[in-house]
C-alpha cells in the first residue's frame, strides 16, 4: 500500500484535475443539489449556515469517494466503453494505489465531518449509502442482474434523506417521499442511456436490460416507470407537503417526460433516447427546484 506521505507528494497540480474527474463531478453535483434541497425542505426557516455548508461538504466528499471506488472496480470495463475510456484510470493518469488512498482519505474526511459537525445519524446513513453503491451495487448487482439499476437505485435516492437528517436528526415520511421520487426516476433515466449504448454494454458482458431483454421490452419498462414516477411526484401535493406552485411545475414536467417516452416507444431512435436521457437530468433538477420554490412561496387550495 502506498504511504499517505508519498501519495501527497505525487498528487501534484497536474493530478488535481484527474482526482476531480475520478469523483464524477456532474453526478456528485446533482447528488449534493438534491441533498441541499432536502435540508431546506426539512425546516420552515433558513437552514443553519454551518449545517448547510458542512453537511454539503461531508456528503460531497463521501459521494466523490464512492465514485472513485466505482471507477476502481470498473477500470477494465471503462477501458473498453467509449463513454468511459477517457477516465483517469483507463488512461493511466492515475493508478489503483492512488485511487484507493484518495477514496479512503476523501471518504474518511467526509464521514468525520458529518459525525463531528453535523450528527451521527447523517454519518451512518451516508456510510450505508456509500456501501450500498460502492459494494452492493457496483460489485454484486451491476454484473449479475438486468434489474441492477432498479435495486441499486436506492443508494442514489438517499441524498434528500441525508439532507433532511442533517437538519432534523431523524428521517421523516416527507423525506421518504423525496427518496421515492429519485428511486422511481432512476430506471427511465438510466435505461434511456443504456438503449443507445447497448452495444457497448453487450461488448463488456454487462447484463443491462436492453441487452438481456431487448429494445421493445426496455421501452415498455421506461413507459411504465415514467407513469409510476408521475404518480409518485404527485405525492408531495396529495399529502399537503407542497402547494399549487409545485403541482403546476410537476404536471408540466411530467407531461413532457411522458410525451417523450411514449414517442420513443412508438418509434425508437438513438437521437430521441439521448434527448430523453438529457431531459431526465433537467427534469430531476427542476422537480427539486419546484419543491424548494413551493416550500417558501406556498399556495394551497382551501
Amino acid at each position: 500500500m502506498i504511504k499517505v506521505s508519498t501519495f501527497l507528494q505525487i498528487s501534484s497540480l497536474k493530478n488535481i484535475k484527474s482526482f476531480y474527474q475520478l469523483c464524477k463531478p456532474r453526478v456528485t453535483a446533482l447528488i449534493v443539489f438534491t441533498a441541499i434541497i432536502g435540508m431546506f425542505l426539512a425546516t420552515p426557516i433558513m437552514v443553519p449556515l454551518d449545517i448547510l455548508f458542512l453537511a454539503s461538504i461531508g456528503i460531497a466528499f463521501v459521494c466523490g469517494a464512492a465514485a472513485a471506488f466505482n471507477c476502481l472496480i470498473e477500470e477494465k470495463i471503462d477501458a473498453i466503453m467509449a463513454r468511459t475510456r477517457g477516465r483517469p484510470l483507463p488512461t493511466g493518469q492515475l493508478n489503483q494505489q492512488e485511487t484507493i488512498v484518495f477514496s479512503t482519505l476523501l471518504g474518511g474526511i467526509g464521514l468525520l465531518i458529518l459525525y463531528n459537525f453535523v450528527n451521527p445519524l447523517t454519518m451512518w446513513l451516508t456510510l450505508a449509502t456509500f456501501f450500498a453503491y460502492a459494494v452492493i451495487y457496483t460489485v454484486f448487482l451491476k454484473p449479475a442482474t438486468p434489474m441492477n439499476i432498479v435495486i441499486g437505485g436506492a443508494s442514489g435516492a438517499m441524498p434528500p434523506v441525508l439532507g433532511w437528517a442533517a437538519v432534523n436528526n431523524y428521517v421523516s415520511p416527507e423525506s421518504i417521499i423525496l427518496f421515492l421520487i429519485i428511486f422511481c426516476w432512476t430506471p427511465p433515466h438510466f435505461w434511456a442511456l443504456a438503449l443507445y449504448r447497448r452495444k457497448e454494454y453487450e461488448k463488456v458482458g454487462m447484463p443491462m436490460l436492453p441487452v438481456t431483454h431487448g429494445e421493445k421490452y426496455t421501452l415498455l419498462q421506461i413507459v411504465l416507470y415514467t407513469v409510476i414516477l408521475t404518480i409518485v411526484t404527485m405525492m408531495p401535493f396529495s399529502v399537503g407537503m407542497t402547494g399549487i406552485i409545485y403541482l403546476v411545475f410537476a404536471t408540466i414536467l411530467n407531461g413532457i417526460f411522458l410525451y417523450y417516452v411514449v414517442m420513443l416507444y412508438r418509434q425508437y431512435s438513438d437521437k430521441l433516447s439521448k434527448k430523453i436521457f438529457k431531459y431526465s437530468i433537467l427534469y430531476l433538477g427542476l422537480i427539486f427546484l419546484a419543491l424548494l420554490i413551493d416550500h417558501y412561496f406556498k399556495f394551497k387550495f382551501i
